[in-house]
């Protein structure tokens, strides 16, 4: 797999500075400083967007730019070790908050060139308090690897050396010596901490003392950092708003911790930039909880010098309601943001852009070098995408391992096998893509809906295909989980996204070797629509006619409303009609003939000499009209590749019909320009006259 990201400059370009060695205050890669854009108040960068749209790589890429260079961790707010307690840890002493804090500390705590390693006391003394809670089982080997990682978030030297040693030695001690009691052990654990805070006169042990009186400031402490900690401990526990309290307290020792590594003059000489803190998935509890406990501490007034970056999947969130909003390349230079008092509005919510068609020409072109490459395939992969990272680079990857196997088209390279790692075997590219772009469950009652057009066509389907327990309550699930994970709404489409619809076509096709189940989708839309007596429908009852591989009740509809209609709305309906899928002609039992396309022979007229019109139809306008829908209807597929001979068809046959039709003649001899140009661009088709494409603009893709 391609490992550079593309068309994300605006995030790393090093001179002039780009989004993140402003924010950070070094250039990635390399140890030089950058002018920081924002001083006191950082803001909290969140990059939205849905599902392959490449903000994992975006993290992983900052990580490596600065790790090594200033302290850098990175968690996935999905990862199973978020989900639950490990089996032996009690649920109250445990929290994904938690979690993360100890996951993130143990790497930020890592040395970096020219710094030694970041202790962090105020947190480990919080974290053993709320571990405290669930060690009454006198459990001595889980309590103490419990510890030991804790304490080893403030040890500067090798495994269980020195201060952490010590600390194990007096934690274990305590807990013998009230083991011949049945009560809890909370206490015993903070004082060991504390005695632990208080001992020696080196500098390391001055800032240790300094750390332990922290928690004095905790609510209803007093001034005594021991009732802080045994407060901290039972509010955890408490669960719901109480853990929640302490949850953000633990987050800022955490911020508390890493602000004294870089006060004085000798710290910030020998760190460079910010710490950088990254969250995968902050959608899920852990991160949206840290997330949320940063924001409204920075709100009232908590700075911190934490640079955070996040990735949301989808564009909203409720945490998240006032936060700025930007895209990617408006950030290339400065940001504009100014928070309120709102804590939300400490966050930045930057959308990543799909990439662009030189982008995807260099990504293609990269993985294909040497390689005998069609010259259209970048386009018609980016037409096929839309831009999305995730499917140009695994499409790429496809060619590269299946063009020298003879494969000519973007349907074959989703359906041919490609091998993502190098020490797994390959497996359909489509299904790859699936996996990533739509895990977890329902993903066989999204393959079937994904031929629908909206709600009521969907719930039709629903109720025809679908078992009696899933219903218009699972079509209204599956429709708020499309728009929560970020995929885009179009008119005349249950799913949006064109990439998307296309691999769940694909994927209904092949879900049985005689495409029985492929035909019965098509056939259940049949029906919805020819009862459906709005102003419209037929074109969608034609499109799926056409997707059984009828042409010709789409031939005659559009031969009959060619006079009869606006020239615009005939345009559209036939792009509309035309954006059936093709996946092989089949014969009467469902079984595939040679797989040959023959929309081509059509649209070019090789096949006109054995078609006899329909009795007292105009022939002319009749063979004109069948040429020009194969020629849309393979031009417009985003399987294939579109074939140039055909293009020239196109425009020829709509300069044809522009004589046919004085009304609408400069818009038909419109559409014989831009078509065209449109096809062998990889771009929609546009509908002449009409910014709005009738919804059909898209090829309904």
């Amino acid at each position: 797999m391609q490992g550079r990201l593309h068309g994300r400059g605006a995030l790393f370009d090093p001179d002039p500075p780009g989004f993140a060695p402003r924010l950070v205050g070094l250039r990635p890669s390399q140890l030089r400083s950058s002018p920081y854009e924002h001083h006191k108040d950082v803001p909290f960068v969140v990059f939205a967007g849905g599902r392959g749209l490449g903000k994992s790589a975006v993290l992983g890429e900052l990580r490596e730019a600065y790790k090594g260079r200033t302290p850098v961790a990175l968690i996935d707010g999905e990862e199973r070790q978020f989900a639950g307690p490990p089996d032996e840890r009690p649920a109250e002493a445990w929290s994904p908050v938690g979690q993360a804090l100890t996951t993130v500390a143990e790497q930020l705590a890592e040395p970096v060139t020219g710094a030694g390693r970041i202790g962090f006391p105020r947190l480990v003394s919080g974290l053993l308090a709320v571990a405290a809670g669930g060690w009454s089982d006198r459990d001595l080997p889980r309590i103490r690897q419990e510890a030991e990682r804790i304490l080893l978030l403030n040890e500067s030297g090798s495994w269980l050396s020195g201060f952490a040693g010590r600390w194990v030695s007096k934690v274990i001690a305590k807990l013998i010596a009230s083991m011949s009691g049945t009560g809890p052990v909370v206490e015993p654990i903070i004082e060991a901490t504390l005695e632990a805070f208080s001992e020696g006169v080196a500098p390391a042990h001055r800032r240790l003392r300094r750390a332990a009186t922290w928690y004095r400031d905790y609510p209803n402490a007093g001034g005594n950092p021991k009732l802080g900690l045994i407060l901290l401990s039972a509010h955890f526990r408490a669960g719901g708003d109480s853990r929640r309290h302490a949850e953000r307290w633990l987050v800022r020792a955490l911020l508390a911790d890493l602000d004294e590594a870089y006060s004085g003059a000798m710290q910030r000489a020998h760190r460079l930039g910010r710490p950088v803190v990254l969250i995968d998935n902050v959608q899920g509890p852990a991160g949206r909880r840290l997330m949320e406990c940063v924001l409204r501490d920075r709100a009232d007034g908590f700075t911190d010098q934490v640079v955070f970056f996040a990735a949301l999947r989808g564009y909203t969130h409720p945490a998240l309601r006032h936060a700025g909003r930007r895209t990617l390349p408006e950030v290339a230079r400065s940001t504009g943001w100014e928070p309120d008092a709102s804590p939300s509005s400490r966050a930045l919510l930057v959308s990543l852009p799909p990439l662009t068609p030189d982008d995807t020409l260099h990504i293609v072109g990269a993985a294909c070098r040497g390689l005998d490459m069609p010259p259209q395939l970048p386009h018609a992969t980016h037409r096929l995408t839309g831009g999305s990272p995730l499917g140009i680079t695994l499409l790429a990857e496809s060619a590269r391992q299946n063009l020298p196997q003879g494969v000519t088209s973007l349907g074959e390279l989703l359906t041919g096998d490609v091998a993502v790692h190098d020490d797994q075997g390959g497996r359909p590219a489509y299904r790859e893509l699936l996996d990533r772009l739509v895990p977890g469950g329902h993903l066989d009652e999204l393959t079937v809906l994904a031929a629908a057009h909206d709600r009521d066509s969907a719930c039709a389907l629903a109720e025809a295909q679908l078992p009696d327990d899933f219903g218009t309550a699972g079509v209204l699930d599956l429709e708020e989980r499309l728009g929560a994970e970020g995929w885009a709404t179009a008119p005349g489409q249950f799913v949006g996204d064109p990439f998307l619809r296309a691999l769940l076509l694909l994927r209904l096709h092949h879900s049985d070797r005689d495409h029985e189940r492929w035909r019965a989708v098509h056939r259940a839309l049949i029906a919805h629509y020819a009862d459906d007596q709005r102003a419209g429908s037929a074109r969608y009852r034609l499109h799926h006619e056409l997707a059984l591989g009828k042409p010709d009740f789409a031939i005659d509809h559009l031969r009959d409303t060619f006079h009869r209609t606006d020239t615009g709305g005939w345009l559209a309906s036939l792009v509309f009609i035309a954006s059936a899928p093709y996946y092989h002609a089949h014969d009467p039992d469902g079984h595939d003939f040679d797989g040959h396309d023959d929309r081509a022979a059509v649209a070019l007229g090789h096949t006109d000499a054995a078609q006899r019109p329909p009795d007292g139809a105009d022939a002319v306008l009749h063979l004109r009209v069948r040429r020009l829908l194969h020629a849309v209807w393979q031009l417009t597929d985003p399987l294939v590749l579109p074939d140039p001979k055909v293009t020239e068809r196109l425009r020829f046959e709509l300069e044809q019909l522009s004589n046919l039709r004085p009304a609408g003649n400069a818009l038909l001899w419109r559409a014989s320009r831009d078509w065209p140009s449109d096809a062998l661009a990889g771009r929609p088709f546009r509908i002449p006259g009409d910014d709005d494409n009738r919804g059909g603009g898209d090829g309904g893709r």
